[in-house]
C-alpha cells in the first residue's frame, strides 16, 4: 500500500513539475508582445503554484510546519509589495525580488552541505560542485542586488565609487571565489574552503556593483536577474529537481540576453557591467558642444500648436513616470483626436528606466498598444510630425549621439526627434540628462519649451486645449 502510495505522489510531482515548465516556457513567450502580456503573466502565475503543489506532495516533506511558515511570511510580504510599490519604484523592486530568490538558493545550497558534511553521508564531486556553483552565484546575487537596491532607491549613493587597483582586487576576489569551488571538487569535505567561498562571493558582488553608476543600475539589476537564474537551475542539479533546472535556464538565459540589449540602448560596454570595473570604461563625459539659449514658449502658444497640428507623437520619458503624468497625457491625447488629430506615442528601449516600463505605464492610462510605437519604427517618420511633444526625455532625444564623435552618449540609439517640424519639450528646468550633458535639440530652433512639473503642465495644458 505505501509503495502504491509513494508511486501516486511520484507520478503527481512529476505531473505537476512538467505542467509548470511548460507554462514558464508559454508565459515567457507570451511577454514578447504586449497583446499577450497579461496572458503570460497569467500562464506563469499558474506555473508557480504548480510547482509550489507539486513540492508540498513531495515525499521527502516530513513536517510542513516550516511550509507553512514561509507560505504565510512569503504572502504577506509579496502581496503590499505587489499592490504599493509605484512603477517607478520598478526596477529596485525587482533588486528586491533577486535579493530574496538568491538568498533561498543560497540557504538551500549552504543546508544541503552542511547536511551531507556534518552529517558524514555521501558527497559526490558533481554534486559538490553543482552546490558549491550556486552557493557563489547565489552569495553574488545578494549583495549584489542589495547594492542596486541601495543605489537606485537613493539609500546609497547613487555615483559609480572607484579606488586606486579595483580592477585588480575585483578580480582577485572573484577568482579565489572560483579557485576554492575548484578545491572542494577535489575535497568536498573541506568545510573551511566552502565557508571562505561564501564570505568572498558576497564581498565580490559588493564590489563588483560598486563603481556602476546609478543610471546603469536596471542593466545590473537585469544581470543580476541573471546570476540569480544560475543559481536556481544549480540548485535543481543539487536537489535533482527539474523544474528548478528548467526555470532557472529561462531565467539565466532571458536576464543574459535583456542585459545585452539594454547595454546596446544605453550605449554602454556590457563588458564594464558584467565585471563591474573591469572591463571597458564608460568614455568620460566630454564637453558638450551646444551652443545657444533655450527658448520658452507660452502654454497659449503650444496648446495652438496641438490644436492644429495634423500628426503629433509624444515622446515620454522618465520625467513622466516619476511626475505620474501618464493620465493626463492620455486625456491630451483624447482631446486631440477629437478635433482629428493623429496622436502616436514614440517608445525608447529604455525611455522608463526598463524595457516594457513605459509600455505599462501608458497602458495604465487605457492608451492602447497600437499606438506606441518602438524606436526602429517611429524613426523614419519623424521628418512627416507636424509636432513632437517630448515630456520628461533628455539623452534618449539628444541628437549629439548621432553627430558628435566626441560625446559621452555618441553611437546610443535614440529618437530622430530633431527631425520633426516642430518640438515642444515638457522639463522641469534646464538641468541635464543621466549622462550629464546638455541637449543640442533643446537649444534648436524648432524647439521651444515649457518649464515646471509634467503632471502640473500637463493639466494646464489639457485646461487651455479645452478652450479652443
Amino acid at each position: 500500500m505505501s509503495a502504491e502510495v509513494f508511486d501516486g505522489r511520484t507520478a503527481f510531482v512529476s505531473f505537476t513539475y512538467l505542467a509548470a515548465s511548460i507554462a514558464f516556457i508559454l508565459g515567457l513567450r507570451g511577454l514578447t508582445k504586449p497583446e499577450t502580456a497579461r496572458r503570460g503573466l497569467q500562464l506563469a502565475a499558474f506555473g508557480m503554484v504548480a510547482a509550489i503543489a507539486g513540492t508540498l506532495v513531495n515525499h521527502e516533506i516530513i513536517t510542513y510546519t516550516w511550509c507553512l511558515v514561509g507560505l504565510t511570511l512569503g504572502t504577506a510580504l509579496g502581496w503590499p509589495l505587489g499592490q504599493r510599490v509605484a512603477m517607478t519604484q520598478m526596477p529596485q523592486r525587482i533588486a528586491i525580488s533577486h535579493l530574496f530568490g538568491a538568498l533561498a538558493a543560497t540557504l538551500v545550497g549552504v543546508a544541503e552541505y552542511t547536511h551531507h558534511v556534518w552529517g558524514h553521508l555521501e558527497l559526490g564531486r558533481a554534486q559538490v560542485l553543482a552546490l558549491s556553483f550556486e552557493v557563489l552565484f547565489g552569495a553574488l546575487t545578494v549583495s549584489g542586488s542589495f547594492m542596486a537596491f541601495g543605489k537606485l532607491h537613493e539609500i546609497l549613493p547613487g555615483r559609480g565609487i572607484t579606488f586606486p587597483m579595483q580592477n585588480l582586487v575585483n578580480l582577485t576576489i572573484f577568482t579565489s571565489s572560483v579557485g576554492l569551488m575548484g578545491y572542494l571538487v577535489y575535497e568536498p569535505t573541506a568545510s573551511w574552503a566552502f565557508f571562505t567561498m561564501l564570505g568572498l562571493s558576497f564581498l565580490a558582488g559588493f564590489m563588483m556593483v560598486l563603481p556602476i553608476g546609478g543610471a546603469d543600475m536596471p542593466v545590473v539589476v537585469s544581470l543580476l536577474n541573471s546570476y540569480a537564474g544560475l543559481a536556481a537551475s544549480a540548485t535543481g542539479f543539487a536537489l535533482g529537481n527539474a523544474v528548478l533546472i528548467i526555470c532557472g535556464a529561462l531565467d539565466g538565459a532571458s536576464g543574459f540576453l535583456l542585459s545585452v540589449l539594454m547595454s546596446k540602448a544605453m550605449n554602454r560596454s556590457f563588458g564594464n557591467v558584467l565585471f563591474g570595473a573591469f572591463g571597458s570604461q564608460v568614455k568620460a563625459v566630454a564637453a558638450s558642444s551646444a551652443k545657444g539659449e533655450m527658448k520658452e514658449v507660452s502654454l497659449e502658444d503650444a496648446a495652438l500648436a496641438l490644436r492644429y497640428a495634423r500628426s503629433v507623437v509624444v515622446v515620454p520619458g522618465y520625467g513622466l513616470a516619476v511626475a505620474q503624468a501618464q493620465k493626463l497625457v492620455g486625456e491630451l491625447a483624447e482631446l486631440l483626436e477629437g478635433h482629428g488629430n493623429d496622436v502616436k506615442y514614440a517608445i525608447h528601449p529604455v525611455a522608463g528606466r526598463m524595457p516594457g516600463h513605459m509600455n505599462v505605464l501608458l497602458a495604465e492610462a487605457n492608451i492602447s498598444y497600437e499606438k506606441m510605437v518602438e524606436m526602429e519604427d517611429i524613426n523614419e517618420k519623424f521628418s512627416e510630425v507636424d509636432v513632437a511633444v517630448v515630456i520628461g526625455a533628455n539623452d534618449v532625444v539628444n541628437p549629439a549621439a548621432k553627430r558628435d564623435p566626441g560625446s559621452s552618449i555618441y553611437g546610443m540609439p535614440v529618437l530622430n526627434v530633431d527631425q520633426a517640424k516642430r518640438v515642444i519639450v515638457l522639463k522641469r528646468g534646464k538641468g541635464t540628462g543621466f549622462a550629464g550633458i546638455e541637449n543640442e535639440l533643446f537649444i534648436d530652433e524648432r524647439t521651444s519649451l515649457l518649464f515646471g512639473d509634467a503632471k502640473a503642465t500637463l493639466q494646464r495644458l489639457v485646461t487651455e486645449l479645452k478652450t479652443l
